[in-house]
This record gives structure tokens, sequence and C-alpha cells, in this order.
């Protein structure tokens, strides 16, 4: 088997995304379980939090709704174009690995889900009730959600630290 694929690096990011897919597949299970779609919900910071069973068949905000299968289609090529752009990014460092990792882990949560349940599943929920009984809320999200955005700021840090590293400076001599 091909050396590359196997290296510490490669694993690393393969267990975090491994651990990424299982606790995400293991929190949806059981909000398909204990959760209803028609329920409201279980309150557990009341005013501020709940859980929730809500389906998701578009993207991050229900944007591109009822696209399920073109969002699936997109996953599959950003897993593909990850895999095979992943040496032009931090992946040989730990930070790197973990970003990756997490990306990974969780397109794959979400692309199971669009496969298997022909939507997303979406869990958790925090908002803010207001004086007037309004709610002013962030939409609800899920473990792999939360995987793909981490992974993404750690990718953005990644850039601007590597941005902000002085580069070496050639003396007149060597050119």
């Amino acid at each position: 088997m091909n050396q590359s694929l196997l290296s510490t690096p490669n694993r690393r990011i393969a267990v975090i995304a491994g651990l990424v897919l299982a606790l995400d597949q293991l929190t949806k299970a059981l909000v398909v379980r204990y959760i209803d779609t028609s329920d409201e919900g279980v309150e557990v910071v009341p005013g501020f939090f709940k859980l929730v069973n809500w389906h998701n068949t578009g993207a991050a905000w229900s944007i591109f709704s009822g696209n399920n299968g073109v969002l699936a289609v997109v996953a599959l090529a950003a897993l593909v174009f990850l895999f095979l752009s992943r040496r032009h990014f931090d992946s040989h460092t730990l930070l790197g690995q973990i970003a990756f990792g997490l990306i990974i882990g969780g397109i794959i949560g979400n692309l199971i889900d669009r496969i298997h349940a022909k939507h997303v599943i979406d869990f958790l929920f925090f908002y803010l009730r207001q004086r007037g009984g309004d709610i002013i809320s962030f939409p609800a999200f899920n473990v792999a959600d939360s995987a793909i955005c981490t992974g993404v700021g750690l990718v953005f840090l990644l850039t601007w630290r590597s941005d902000r590293t002085p580069k070496p400076v050639e003396s007149p001599a060597a050119k």
C-alpha cells in the first residue's frame, strides 16, 4: 500500500475524522430516538438553549433549502478536493492535522445524513427570548457543523500565522 497514505499525519487526520464522525452520528441517533420532530424540543437552559430535531435539506441557515442531492455532490467534491490538496495546507503540523480531521469528519457526518435520511439532522438550538416573547436565534446546528466551522477557523488561523511569520531574507551573495 502507498506509504504516504499510511503516514502518521494521515493516520492522525483519519483518527480525528473518525472520532468526529462517531460523535456526530451517535448524537444524531439519540436525537432521532428521543426527540420528536413535532415537539418544541427539550429546553436545557430556559430562554437560551434547547435540543430540537429539525431536518435541513439545505446548507447553513437553510440556504439552498430543498437541494439535498446537489449539496451531497458538493460535499463529495469537497472531500476529493481536500484529499488531493492536503499537502498545500499545513497538514504536516499537528494543528493542521486537527483542522483537516475536523473538517473531513464533519463533511462525512453530514453527507451520511444527506444520503441516508435525505436531510441533515440539526439539534443544537441557541436563542434569546425577548421581553415581548419574540425570539432571536442562531440557526440550529449539529456536531458535524461545529467540527467543520472549528476546522475552517483553524485553517484561517494557520494561514494568518504563516503569513505573519518572517520569511528568511536572501543575502545578496546568494543571488
